[in-house]
């Protein structure tokens, strides 16, 4: 600490950033200056247009996901991934609610950490599964 005049200056690098603060969404953070910051898993004021992107398609996908099984569905067909059949079996027409919201959730929160080593890949790869999905279920629906 050094006093300046009056006040006493503490500095406010010894703590780190936490994940949620009001810096989350008006923050100047984009990046990290120093080389030991960037080695580092830290947060993020601002996130990157190519983040967006890809958030919002994974969002996107999710929806096409949602609307494509419900119509492969009315048509004979079944859901192949066990936990969402097992939503569908409780929640029946309303399940698109329940997998929004886990897939919307854990979107923010990859988001949020997206500065975490491996993060931005898992992102990615969560939207290229996605798109490999969608282009799937598209298959099936046209040559039905």
């Amino acid at each position: 600490m050094k006093e300046s005049g009056r006040r006493i200056l503490t500095d406010r690098r010894k703590q780190p950033t936490p994940a949620l603060s009001r810096y989350t969404f008006w923050g100047r953070r984009r990046t990290f200056r120093r080389k030991v910051d960037q080695e580092r898993s830290s947060y993020a004021d601002c996130y990157s247009p190519v983040l967006l992107f890809l958030l919002l398609s994974a969002v996107g996908l999710n929806i096409l996901d949602t609307l494509f099984t419900m119509m492969i569905m009315d048509v004979g067909g079944w859901e192949v991934n066990p936990i969402v059949g097992s939503v569908i079996a409780i929640c029946g027409d309303k399940f698109w609610v329940w997998k929004f919201g886990i897939v919307s959730a854990s979107l923010i929160l990859l988001c949020v950490h997206s500065k975490f080593r491996f993060v931005k890949a898992a992102i990615l790869t969560t939207t290229v599964i996605y798109v490999g999905i969608v282009l799937h279920q598209l298959a099936l629906i046209i040559y039905h």
